[in-house]
């Protein structure tokens, strides 16, 4: 069995599209590639696909990934270029590796994600992000399942800062970029939590709702504050054997 590892985005208006959504809308793109699938067990046999942090609904991505098990070996470009076509544009998948090493979820340990703030200046929301930034707890409130649950966000936060304006602004409108780097906890302190947050700390609240895009997801680098390509070692298991040295042939005793 050969197993799969795809990144795919969520783009333009596909960003409102659910996990369930999108899990339909991968299987049928499955069989128009006509992809070897390997398929679980039980009366009711699926395709073993597994999905691995996928992002809210309503936020866009660049970063999103699963693993497909196969049961005949494929090249993993060209099975990328197969599925991409299957998939309506916005969907677009834009990697694949094969699976060399164990633990791809766990690998998932940040995420870096855009808030764009459309009718709020930027000057305004750098004093929000230092209040943010200075405070030891930011106590902000979700509705679950369960009812109204109050946790503290700051913790989940590495890094939060602004950014320069975007150049697609009108010109008469002003617009704030936030970028945040958030640890994947539990609970999941998510973009919203951090608008929240902002909202209790500083009275922060934009007019508009905010735009908000995963750009990278992977294991985060503690000393730098950076998340790495969680594919990257396994295009690296791939690439070590035709990098090493040539192993010498034993010769046998006269």
């Amino acid at each position: 069995m050969q197993r799969i590892r795809l990144r795919y985005t969520k783009r333009g208006r596909l960003r409102f599209t659910s996990h369930r959504d999108f899990q339909r809308a991968f299987e049928r793109a499955l069989r128009r590639a006509e992809v070897p699938m390997a398929y679980s067990a039980g009366f009711t046999p699926h395709p073993k696909v597994s999905y691995a942090n996928a992002a809210p609904t309503g936020t866009g991505s660049e970063a999103e990934y699963l693993e497909i098990a196969l049961t005949q070996a494929r090249d993993p470009e060209k099975l990328r270029l197969l599925l991409d076509e299957s998939l309506p544009t916005g969907l677009d998948v834009v990697d694949a590796v094969e699976a060399r090493t164990s633990g791809l979820a766990d690998r998932l340990t940040a995420s870096v994600w855009e808030l764009r703030l459309d009718g709020v200046e930027p000057a305004e929301a750098e004093q929000a992000v230092a209040a943010f930034n200075a405070a030891e707890a930011v106590e902000v409130q979700r509705t679950t399942k369960n009812g109204l649950r109050t946790f503290d966000a700051r913790p989940a936060v590495v890094q939060l800062e602004t950014h320069s304006e975007p150049a697609d602004r009108p010109t008469d409108q002003p617009c704030a970029i936030l970028r945040l780097v958030v640890r994947h906890v539990t609970p999941a302190v998510r973009p919203d939590d951090v608008l929240s947050g902002l909202r209790a700390v500083a009275d922060l609240a934009p007019p508009v709702p905010a735009a908000v895009t995963r750009l990278a997801q992977g294991l985060l680098d503690e000393e730098t504050g950076t998340v790495t390509d969680p594919l990257a070692p396994d295009r690296e298991a791939v690439e070590a054997p035709s990098t090493a040295e040539p192993t010498a042939t034993a010769k046998a005793p006269a």
